[in-house]
């Protein structure tokens, strides 16, 4: 019996699989090199389906030693044209005209190749994809209850990130260190998993990476030159929550509810801000909107209600374009990073789609910085209504986004009033910045209330006394506001103040009726003096209109400006590398008076 296979039944390893069943026993096996030519280019860029199919022949070529089959290479090999061209069907023409002219039974796992190959008048083994299997993959092996995410690498011990969401440590999981043939062994079995579980898919495949969902956990691939060496990283939820289970979940339930929002959902990496999102989503499709995702990866874990939207040949904007025929009520879009993510979101969000964003951010002012000068400033508000930031699982602040038109804070004369976006605190209803053009700048202006009846001190002292109880080397206070403190002790203070099981802060916390937030003093001083490192002292120069600020390289940059250790305001760095301040303004005014004074002007770079 002579039988020739096509590349997919190499690549999944089934022609292997038929041999070592005795389903072709001393059976002539013909490759033709048109299959050879594909896995090659395939391995060339680095996708794992190629190292895949260049190890079963390997496997093939030991068989046919062992006298167990007979294993021959036929056909021409194609052209760099036609191996370009592979996804229009040539190479599987070439395979084809093999098993036509040799008079040979085709193998094929590809529904539409055995069509195409009965039509011709060929005799074709269609081997349909394999029912679900328990899947096999040694990388289970290294998760528990308590584990966020898995890191392999060669020539390195195994690592794991584990505990909480609001307590995460990264530590070793092993004493050995893994070799190169122990993670290409791993990969290869995630690979042949993925593509035989229903509910898996490989999301990427390039060259030097391979991205992969296996269900509720993400996998990522590396490998040279992409990377130094191999590498595997997989990371999961650790837990899948609802809106109830958030502060103010009742309060963003009517807000999400009564008309369709923008929404963004900031936060730093690993603050659970996809966890959120996926509450948001099932929220949502619970109460009959029509909901779907953009992701890459597509790793949000949501009910099948929710159809889940990659990048349409590799680009988001096609997807968009799908989404405005479809007319969901509601979009998630998970990890936006570039400037096309956002003008996306506000493309979308301006033709009347509810949109949800996902951004990095370490401030929730950050969230909405980072959509100065990618869209116009005044469409802002009609794209953003609401910014919600997530910290250790938890959310810590809800800002309302409005526009309005008045004189901005700081400045006192009538014919100053322009069009400026407030930032509202959603628990207090206190603005808390503004941002508006000023020149050719656009300022992001903390707003601070002044108190005149003293409660913020008396609450400090309060905070103090308590806190005081229990951290026996000093206690720091900064009351931000009179619902909330961040109290600063020492790092062997910390299990005290808390208590077991975090009581004794809860109980502090109900009996002075505020919100406390207990810091180690220790890494607090260290993030002080890493943001210290960070300082940079510009050019200043005073023309008959304007303080200028020069900073050269870092046009289009946000930065914040300080006088020594107190903050002014924040701008975006224009064109020409310069800040520029009109001379009149509450803000030149503070500078020039510190200049007298002695005192130096710096600038500090606004992580994006």
């Amino acid at each position: 019996m002579k039988v020739v296979p096509d590349t997919s039944v190499i690549i999944d390893g089934r022609i292997t699989e038929m041999i070592e069943k005795g389903e072709l026993e001393d059976a002539t096996v013909i490759i033709p090199e048109a299959v050879v030519a594909e896995l090659e280019n395939q391995a060339n860029q680095g996708k794992e389906t190629g190292f895949n199919g260049l190890t079963e022949l390997n496997k093939l070529r030991e068989m046919a030693e062992e006298g167990r089959i007979k294993l021959e290479y036929y056909g021409e090999r194609p052209s760099l044209e036609d191996v370009k061209l592979a996804y229009s069907g040539s190479i599987d023409a070439m395979i084809r005209e093999v098993a036509i002219k040799l008079n040979a039974t085709f193998v094929t796992s590809d529904v539409v190749q055995a069509e195409v190959a009965r039509a011709k008048g060929l005799k074709v083994i269609y081997l349909e994809p394999e029912a679900p299997i328990k899947p096999k993959m040694r990388l289970l092996d290294f998760f528990d209850e308590r584990t966020m995410s898995v890191h392999l690498k060669e020539g390195v011990v195994p690592m794991a990130k584990r505990g909480s969401v609001e307590s995460m440590k990264y530590e070793p999981i092993g004493t050995e260190k893994l070799s190169g043939k122990d993670l290409r062994e791993m990969a290869k079995e995630i690979i042949e998993v993925c593509k035989k579980d229903p509910d898996a898919f490989i999301e990427i495949d390039r060259g030097g990476v391979t991205v992969a969902q296996w269900r509720e956990i993400r996998i990522a691939i590396a490998r040279p030159p992409f990377s130094d060496g191999m590498e595997i990283t997989a990371v999961r939820p650790l837990v899948k929550v609802s809106l109830d289970d958030y502060k103010f979940g009742e309060e963003l339930k009517r807000r999400i509810v009564e008309r369709q929002r923008g929404v963004l959902i900031a936060g730093p990496p690993g603050a659970g801000k996809s966890t959120f999102a996926s509450g948001v989503a099932e929220f949502l499709s619970k109460q009959g909107f029509l909901v779907k995702t953009m992701e890459s990866p597509r790793d949000l874990q949501v009910s099948d209600e929710i159809t889940q939207y990659a990048p349409l040949d590799g680009n988001m904007e096609n997807t968009a374009e799908i989404l405005l025929l479809v007319r969901p009520d509601y979009t998630i879009y998970d990890e936006m990073r570039r400037t096309r993510d956002f003008r996306i979101f506000a493309d979308m969000r301006l033709a009347g789609v509810g949109m949800i964003g996902v951004v990095h951010a370490t401030r929730a002012i950050d969230a909405l910085q980072r959509l100065i000068g990618r869209v116009e400033l005044g469409m802002i508000p009609q794209i953003v209504d609401t910014v919600i930031f997530i910290e250790k699982g938890q959310i810590k602040k809800v800002y309302d986004v409005n526009f309005t038109v008045k004189v901005p804070y700081g400045m006192f004369e009538a014919d100053l009033a322009r069009p400026v976006i407030e930032i509202i605190d959603f628990e207090t209803g206190e603005v808390e910045y503004e941002i508006y053009t000023y020149g050719e700048q656009v300022v992001v202006m903390p707003v601070k209330k002044e108190t005149t009846s003293g409660a913020l001190r008396i609450a400090s002292r309060e905070v103090k006394r308590e806190i005081e109880k229990y951290a026996k080397r000093g206690v720091e206070v900064d009351v931000v506001n009179p619902h909330k403190a961040i109290v600063y002790v020492d790092e062997r203070d910390i299990p005290k103040v808390l208590g077991k099981g975090g009581r004794t802060i809860e109980k502090i916390e109900r009996a002075l009726d505020m919100s406390i937030d207990v810091v180690s003093r220790e890494s607090e001083v260290r993030r002080r003096e890493d943001r210290a490192e960070e300082v940079i002292k510009p050019e200043i120069e005073e023309t008959n209109k304007s303080i200028v600020l020069h900073l050269g390289d870092l046009v289009g940059e946000t930065v914040e400006v300080y006088c020594g250790d107190d903050y002014l305001f924040t701008a975006t760095v224009g064109r020409s590398g310069d800040i520029k301040i009109k001379k009149g303004s509450a803000i030149a005014n503070i500078i020039l008076r510190m200049l007298a004074s002695g005192n130096e002007i710096t600038v500090r770079r606004v992580p994006e």
